[in-house]
């Protein structure tokens, strides 16, 4: 018998069960998919000379995060790749938002776009490393984190207190006006924030788009060399030296609760595993509650709760392999891994706000990757390893496009979308439709087929706004690792602090089996209390 099951082998499950391992627990890491890896896969499914990712590329968050660094997982064979400029954003009218990991070079393309932006990047990225350390410490904590909290709070005050945490909170359109006169700054700030699902006039999104803009300015947007696979072979091989076992194509059915505490886990199959010690879920939110555990062993105002809750927007993604680098029309797009397409902020805007619509946009933004300028193993010579994804509405209620694309996403739609995403991308690169070799669509469905924690396609375990972060991830109260039901511990993207891979769900999970386990009388009290919540006494 394990001493844990983990239910997932997401980067977020595998860090989890890596971090048991080395605590000397007995780990079983249940699939459900024929791989591990999560929303972290490679393949050669759109031409075989060609490598593609299936979902997630790019990996900021990664290379900040203290939880992978603690694994040291270049001991076990991971490399990363930069592609030459993090970052680009051009316009139609070819100038060229530019970020780069040389605090000179982002300064400079700032300056072409209005005198004096330089110098205001420049303070922004002061800001961000005076607060670094600590914020990063408190992003990737169990909330509330109470040290680096503390430590942050002291920072922000040398900072400008109340006029920073003004600052962070912004809508990214009002940061941008505030810091920039030109369109380069605000053009960097605001695509960042739509990796997330925050349009630019959303409360907090000023905040998200400095915090993934001032990431790529110190760590880059890296990659992974020869794929988005390669890092999860890594997290792989290290727990497996450890001792721990992933066993695929297990789908887990049940989290069994006995006695009031969770004992283990049914699979499709009918098998039965037992946990002496813990079971943690690298699952959705709602997959887990009410889902894998039975309604009976949870407070009513929990399940309340988890009926509101709010997913991020769903995903759109198209893979290509090219017989040629991208011709984009402003040059220097070409050096950059990550590519933002939508000519100007009102065009994002509108993007946005066809998508709170619950239409499709007509013109979608569209992040583009451009893996072989990133890392040269991914395609033959002279060729380009290409995708992007943009956002739909998970409820379609009418196409912008006046295309007819709907929600149910036949084979029709998916067509047709795939096609406006790619007149989208010669827009600012003409004759880009002339290079495809081949190309592959993955609609909301399809994303969902290959992980079922992209439900609907969303990407990010849950909506990134204010109303659903820290304390109210991933419903009001719940902004810890454990749960309603004592040794069962949520460790995907759904608790704080979110998407990303960054690994700090499950290292959060683990933090906290291990604690419990060190002291049985919290779980006791976990016990009593889940008990008066499901029969309605006071706590």
């Amino acid at each position: 018998m394990p001493d844990a099951v983990v239910i997932g082998a997401g980067p977020n499950g595998l860090v989890a069960a890596n971090l048991l391992a080395d605590a000397g627990w007995q780990v079983q890491v249940l699939e459900e998919q024929p791989e591990p890896g999560g929303a972290v896969r490679h393949d050669r499914g759109v031409h075989p000379d060609f490598v593609n990712d299936l979902f997630s590329s790019f990996y900021p968050l990664a290379a900040a995060s203290p939880v992978l660094a603690a694994l040291r997982l270049e001991d076990h064979g991971l490399r990363w790749r930069h592609a030459p400029h993090v970052l680009a954003h051009p316009l139609t009218d070819g100038r060229c938002a530019v970020l780069d990991r040389r605090l000179d070079v982002t300064a400079a393309s700032m300056e072409e776009f209005a005198a004096g932006d330089g110098a205001a990047w420049r303070r922004l990225f002061q800001v961000w490393q005076n607060l670094r350390p600590d914020l990063l410490a408190a992003l990737f904590t169990p909330f509330p984190p109470v040290r680096a909290g503390a430590r942050l709070a002291m920072r922000l005050r040398a900072a400008g207190g109340l006029r920073m945490a003004r600052s962070l909170l912004l809508p990214v359109r009002r940061l941008g006006e505030e810091e920039f006169r030109g369109d380069g700054g605000r053009l960097l700030l605001a695509g960042n924030a739509l990796h997330a699902d925050l349009a630019p006039e959303s409360a907090g999104s000023g905040g998200f788009g400095w915090l993934m803009s001032m990431l790529g300015q110190t760590y880059g947007f890296p990659v992974p060399a020869g794929g988005a696979g390669a890092l999860t072979a890594a997290l792989l091989r290290r727990l497996e030296s450890a001792g721990g076992r992933v066993t695929c194509r297990q789908r887990v059915e049940e989290v069994l609760v006995r006695d009031g505490r969770a004992a283990g886990v049914r699979t499709a199959a009918g098998e039965t595993v037992a946990a002496r010690r813990a079971v943690l879920a690298d699952v959705a939110v709602p997959a887990l509650y009410g889902g894998l555990v039975d309604a009976r062993h949870l407070p009513t105002q929990l399940l309340e709760d988890v009926r509101r809750f709010q997913w991020d927007f769903a995903t759109f993604k198209v893979d290509w392999a090219l017989d040629g680098a991208v011709p984009w029309r402003a040059e220097r797009a070409a050096r950059a891994g990550t590519v933002h397409l939508a000519d100007g902020l009102d065009e994002l805007t509108r993007f946005a706000a066809q998508i709170a619509m619950r239409q499709i946009p007509d013109r979608p933004f569209a992040l583009f990757g451009q893996m072989t300028t990133a890392d040269a193993s991914r395609s033959p010579l002279g060729t380009q390893s290409a995708w992007a994804y943009t956002h739909v509405p998970h409820d379609v209620r009418g196409d912008a496009g006046d295309e007819g694309i709907g929600g149910a996403w036949s084979s029709t739609d998916r067509e047709r979308m795939a096609d406006r995403v790619e007149r989208q991308v010669e827009r600012f690169a003409p004759g880009f439709r002339s290079l495809i070799r081949a190309r592959r669509v993955l609609a909301p469905p399809s994303l969902e087929a290959l992980d079922a924690n992209l439900q609907g396609g969303a990407i990010n375990g849950g909506t990134t706004a204010l109303h659903q972060q820290l304390v109210f991830r991933p419903v009001p109260g719940a902004g810890r690792p454990e749960t309603p039901v004592p040794g069962l511990f949520l460790a995907s993207a759904g608790a704080h602090p979110g998407g990303g891979v960054h690994g700090a769900p499950g290292a959060n999970a683990a933090r906290a089996a291990l604690r419990a386990h060190r002291a049985p009388g919290l779980v006791r009290a976990q016990r009593v209390l889940a008990r008066r919540d499901r029969t309605g006494r006071k706590r």
